[in-house]
């Protein structure tokens, strides 16, 4: 049986590797019908024209096409599936994903191109689907689906969700069989848990993953991290579960083991304020993080008590109070546009920010999301109606009717807040000892300063105490590649490809021209 599960991303911006990433649950999917031994291709159409798809299409032939869907690509993957059922009348074709979970009733309308919808988690009932579909069996009685039949939908028993998230295979072993994807960039976000403990009113997390967290074991994750350093060269991560810190030992024990086992990477994650303490953020630093995301949203008790935040600005406070003291770059989210929001709630918020200096930030105005409480709210109030995700092809649907200047104010107070102390460093060493992850953020510092010599001094420290760490070497090559000095930044790359021989960035400097 041919499967192909594909993915394309909203309109805005789909030539950008980093917003056009193909979603980690997809690439999970597609490496458990690899390791099933079906003939399964994962695409990324996002950057393709339309009859470059159809080439694809029409070349590969599917048995079953799989399509994500997600708020922000909510039209365009319905128009895929149009596509896909002209070109191939025969084939079964399923929707999953964050939005067609909760809004498979827009999806299965009367002559849809969506034969199913696959509800929540993913990994156990498509397996079941794809080998009752290529035995000939019935599907219609497997838990976890939504189809239409006879002119009503119907929805089947619930899938319970799987316990084991270790016994998945890691996805990147089975990249290879895709298409669109850049390989070495889809591999750097990983994910090790399913599910949030916060219950925020603008998040659909708890009601997608479900209540519980689910967390994979520090183990899997360095064998994941390992064999993607080895096979793909890369030694930068991006973790992004809801809250990685939420279950405090298992962090501990990650850190401990990227430290004894020599890893030697780069990684930032996200977090919740009430989810780190100092312990904690000092071993993170020591095992390489670099940047810790925290969801801050408003400066307001008022406002992130709408937002059901539970949390308060004091707790804010003290967690980035603690994550700029231990030297960790400091990254947080801000919500704009929160209708009931008074002038006082957004200026309490522009000084939170002040007092907190984040090293940058992101604002978003808050948006309705399916499966939210924000949403439920709405609907229950009738501020909106089910129509609104079908009805409307706006790529995000925000919540106020019209934006204002909140979010240009935010976002011109993250880019003013960059620390100038350089002081900072000496104090974070003597505090912590030798920590590589501090020589490079200072050595980057200095060199956006043009302070060459102090730049290289943080650099060489990394090398002479840890000539098997390529972040040293590496840097150094950007320092010097920078100044023009080619054959030394040169002479360096080479030291980084003897310590990882797939490392892209080393290989791209030493081609260029």
């Amino acid at each position: 049986m041919k499967i192909l599960l594909a993915y394309q991303s909203g309109l805005p911006n789909r030539n950008d590797p980093y917003i056009n990433l193909a979603p980690t649950g997809l690439c999970y999917l597609h490496a458990c019908l690899q390791e099933a031994g079906y003939d399964s291709v994962l695409a990324n159409f996002s950057a393709w024209p339309v009859a470059r798809i159809r080439q694809e299409l029409q070349a590969f032939k599917p048995d079953l096409v799989g399509i994500s869907q997600w708020t922000h690509n909510r039209q365009c993957s319905l128009e895929l599936a149009r596509i896909c059922r002209n070109l191939l009348p025969e084939s079964t074709i399923v929707m999953g994903g964050g939005h067609a979970t909760f809004c498979y009733e827009d999806i299965l309308i009367e002559g849809s191109p969506v034969d199913i919808v696959v509800i929540g988690e993913a990994e156990s009932t498509l397996l079941e689907l794809a080998a009752r579909l290529s035995s000939g069996t019935e599907w219609q009685t497997i838990s976890g689906v939504a189809y239409r039949r006879n002119g009503a939908i119907v929805v089947t028993s619930p899938r319970k969700s799987l316990d084991d998230l270790d016994s998945l295979p890691l996805p990147t072993r089975y990249l290879d069989s895709s298409v669109g994807l850049d390989l070495e960039l889809q591999s750097e976000f990983i994910v090790t848990t399913r599910g949030c403990p916060s219950t925020c009113y603008f998040c659909s997390s708890p009601d997608f993953w479900g209540k519980k967290v689910r967390f994979r074991s520090p183990s899997a994750i360095v064998e994941e991290i390992q064999y993607i350093r080895q096979r793909y060269g890369l030694i930068y991560f991006s973790i992004r579960d809801d809250t990685f810190t939420a279950d405090r030992s298992r962090v501990l024990e990650f850190c401990s083991m990227l430290q004894k086992q020599e890893v030697n990477i780069l990684w930032n994650c996200q977090s919740r304020v009430t989810a780190i303490d100092e312990e904690l953020v000092i071993e993170m630093k020591r095992a390489g993080c670099e940047c810790i995301q925290l969801g801050v949203e408003s400066g307001s008790p008022r406002v992130l008590q709408l937002l059901g935040k539970k949390i308060a600005p004091a707790q804010i406070e003290h967690a980035c109070a603690t994550i700029r003291e231990i030297g960790i770059n400091l990254s947080i989210y801000l919500i704009s546009d929160i209708p009931g929001e008074t002038a006082d709630d957004i200026q309490q918020t522009i000084d939170l920010v002040r007092h907190i200096r984040p090293d940058h930030g992101y604002v978003s105005p808050l948006a309705y999301y399916p499966g939210t409480q924000l949403y439920k709210n709405a609907l229950a109030s009738g501020d909106t109606t089910t129509a609104l995700f079908a009805n409307r092809r706006n790529v995000a649907l925000y919540v106020a009717a019209t934006l204002g200047d909140s979010s240009v104010r935010l976002l011109k107070e993250l880019t003013r807040n960059q620390q100038e102390d350089p002081e900072r460093f000496k104090l974070q060493k003597k505090r912590l000892g030798y920590c590589y992850t501090t020589n490079v953020i200072a050595g980057e510092w200095y060199r956006q300063r043009g302070e060459y010599e102090k730049a290289e001094k943080e650099l060489r420290e990394i090398t002479t105490i840890q000539p098997n760490n390529p972040w040293g070497w590496f840097l150094l090559g950007d320092l010097y590649s920078e100044r023009g000095k080619i054959k030394k930044g040169n002479a360096f790359y080479t030291k980084v490809l003897n310590i990882v021989p797939q490392h892209g960035p080393s290989k791209a400097a030493q081609s260029a021209p």
